[in-house]
């Protein structure tokens, strides 16, 4: 276990899928200026009401020794200034092309960095305005999680106006949104694709619903509309080695998975402690059944689910407790096991901490 200060706020990290970089990681802050910060500092909600300044930052790390799980070390190679950073993915690619992670900030931009693996360094390649600057990007998904080629996927984008964005492949490098519409009567916390069915995303947030939309079918409305939630929807992602499976976290510290052929009746829950503000599927196929997720007020969880068992039994498996305030980001390790366990790394926002461990 390694502990690290991250200056701001800390809200997102992210492990590269990339086997020539699976030592590299980002993790994503937000910084809410001091003066229009009263008020705020005990709120759950990463975006509070009313006029705002946000800076943000993302900080680029190194694994260097990960043999064994009390000696893990790690450093920061890169910072970049950005406005305050809401969400952070990889996209997933070949192994021919160097790795790009999306960043969606509060001010309606989706920057794209790319790790030059040769050069081992990070460079901004393009920035993309996803609406005005008064409106957040608040989360992002990449379509081809199960399909990395040379080429970018397609990003989806919610937006804390309602609306969700998709973000499609130009003939150059980046990306151009094609497709802008409302889906949520307010903030949509989370949208995610179906990673077996790219047609096919989910989205998901304050409104108490969730939601599936078909990009053939236009956006006039959703193929469907879970409504059988009480609290707001916080994180969603599509299982990656199992298909028509999503997990769906909220507010209400419960975890859902659903069987999308049947999307209005979990099909398992467990109780987390806390709203679960990211649900990540473990990256191997050898650990489909754990589910890593970001607690809130109650820390961060390995969740397993048996999937051979009667009516799908859950177990918390390993708990980390070391953060004192919210949390929010953390991601698996792309790379090799030590022992029946993988590096973790986890980030929370009051204490601006963040810490590599294992699980």
């Amino acid at each position: 276990m390694v502990a690290f200060d991250t200056g701001f706020p800390a809200d997102s990290l992210e492990f590269c899928p990339h086997p020539q970089a699976y030592d590299i990681f980002t993790c994503g802050t937000y910084k809410l200026d001091e003066s229009s910060a009263k008020g705020a500092e005990n709120s759950d909600s990463i975006v509070p009401s009313g006029p705002q300044h946000r800076r943000g930052r993302c900080l680029v790390f190194q694994l260097d020794d990960v043999r064994d799980k009390e000696h893990m070390t790690f450093h920061k190679l890169q910072t970049f200034d950005l406005p305050a950073v809401l969400d952070m993915k990889w996209c997933h690619r070949s192994q021919s092309s160097n790795p790009v992670v999306g960043i969606a900030d509060s001010e309606g931009n989706i920057t794209l960095n790319e790790w030059d693996i040769n050069g081992r360094v990070m460079q901004c390649m393009s920035k993309i305005q996803c609406t005005t600057p008064d409106v957040l990007c608040l989360s992002l998904d990449w379509s081809n999680r199960r399909s990395p080629g040379s080429d970018l996927g397609s990003l989806v984008v919610s937006l804390s106006n309602g609306s969700l964005s998709i973000l499609r492949p130009t003939d150059g490098f980046g990306l151009s949104v094609t497709d802008t519409w409302l889906a949520h009567d307010y903030e949509p916390w989370i949208a995610a694709w179906n990673y077996w069915d790219t047609n096919i995303l989910y989205s998901g947030g304050d409104d108490l619903k969730l939601k599936a939309w078909d990009v053939r079918q236009g956006f006039m409305q959703p193929t469907f509309t879970n409504k059988r939630f009480d609290a707001g929807i916080t994180s969603i992602q599509s299982h990656p080695y199992i298909d028509n499976l999503i997990a769906v976290g909220s507010y209400n510290n419960i975890v859902q998975l659903f069987d999308i052929r049947k999307p209005l009746t979990s099909i398992a829950q467990v109780d987390v402690g806390g709203g679960a503000w990211r649900v990540k599927w473990h990256p191997s196929a050898s650990r489909k059944d754990d589910l890593l997720v970001a607690c809130m007020h109650d820390g961060f969880k390995v969740v397993t689910f048996n999937f051979d068992s009667p009516g799908i039994q859950t177990e918390i498996k390993k708990r980390f407790d070391l953060h004192s305030s919210l949390a929010y980001g953390v991601d698996w390790s792309f790379g090799p096991s030590i022992g029946d366990e993988s590096v973790i790394g986890s980030c929370s926002f009051y204490d601006h901490s963040m810490y590599v461990w294992t699980g």
